[in-house]
């Protein structure tokens, strides 16, 4: 794991644990969250660690231990200690980084791995949506213990489900069906069905500054942005990586900054509104490059 802080990357060697996803935490700053697979997540435990910045570079402060790859991480939006996971078995895990043992709760619906998991940001609102290989979609209450609602229509994988930063009760999803899906959780279904591309999607994220603006990455190696009012052509595609665009995510400091990391081990920071849109290429790792985030708090740093 490698965070950038305007130069020299802090690095954190972890033995025989892959990462999968990694997440700032919205209130402490510099703190970590990584969700972490055995054996590429094809067999094995998973880990999530919990690391904070010092001065040598980055220290665990604790560690959880599940029986299967953890392959995505979200932080409450309402608790500093506490945030789920989601695993190869199905299920996702509540945990509270104040207690050294857990989970707290796991919510077993799932019939196949869930790759996907996210907190609403939105005010009012303390709801997660889970995506899964099992080509459902499910909304949390992590108060109550089993799904709102289940939401059907992707004919694939589900890879990545991303809830609106503007709207309340409204989120996305990518899949190896090549779509994109905008869905409204009072309408209890799919608003916007995009073919995005011609190849699986691995990841989506919406625009901080724009309500109509997300990015898709595939396993076409394209990036391409969507607005919501005119979905017939992207309003951008960014070329350069040489392998399946694993994560992407916008920049919350800057309107038209992204950052995407791939199978190619490379992640590669773009503005699509500039003519020479590649603006960096970091290449720190020597593996497939899977998690990746902006910190919230310092504009330097990911």
């Amino acid at each position: 794991m490698s965070a950038v802080c305007g130069g020299p990357a802090r690095t954190l060697r972890v033995p025989g644990r892959h990462g999968y996803a990694a997440e700032f935490s919205p209130y402490l700053p510099g703190r970590l969250a990584c969700a972490t697979a055995q054996h590429y997540g094809i067999a094995g435990c998973g880990t999530l660690l919990i690391l904070d910045p010092d001065e040598s570079g980055l220290r665990l402060f604790r560690s959880f231990d599940w029986n299967d790859g953890l392959f995505d991480v979200t932080w409450s939006e309402n608790n500093e200690h506490v945030l789920i996971t989601c695993s190869g078995d199905g299920s996702l895990q509540l945990w509270d980084t104040a207690k050294a043992a857990g989970p707290l709760q796991v919510y077993k619906e799932h019939t196949q791995e869930v790759y996907s998991v996210d907190w609403s940001q939105t005010r009012g609102e303390q709801l997660v949506v889970s995506g899964s290989w099992d080509q459902t979609v499910k909304l949390w209450d992590p108060t109550v213990g089993k799904s709102l609602c289940t939401f059907r229509g992707h004919e694939s994988i589900i890879y990545s489900t991303i809830w609106s930063p503007h709207i309340p009760g409204c989120f996305a999803s990518a899949s190896g069906d090549q779509t994109l899906r905008i869905w409204d959780v009072k309408a209890a279904g799919v608003r916007i069905v995009i073919p995005a591309h011609q190849a699986e999607i691995l990841s989506c994220d919406w625009c901080k500054y724009s309500e109509n603006l997300l990015v898709t990455g595939a396993v076409d190696c394209s990036l391409r942005g969507w607005d919501l009012r005119n979905v017939r052509q992207p309003v951008f595609e960014l070329l350069g990586h040489t392998y399946a665009i694993r994560r992407v995510k916008f920049s919350p400091f800057h309107a038209s900054v992204l950052a995407s990391c791939s199978y190619d081990f490379t992640v590669r920071f773009w503005n699509f509104s500039k003519p020479d849109f590649l603006l960096e290429t970091v290449e720190h790792h020597t593996e497939f490059t899977c998690g990746l985030d902006f910190s919230l708090q310092s504009p330097t740093q990911f």
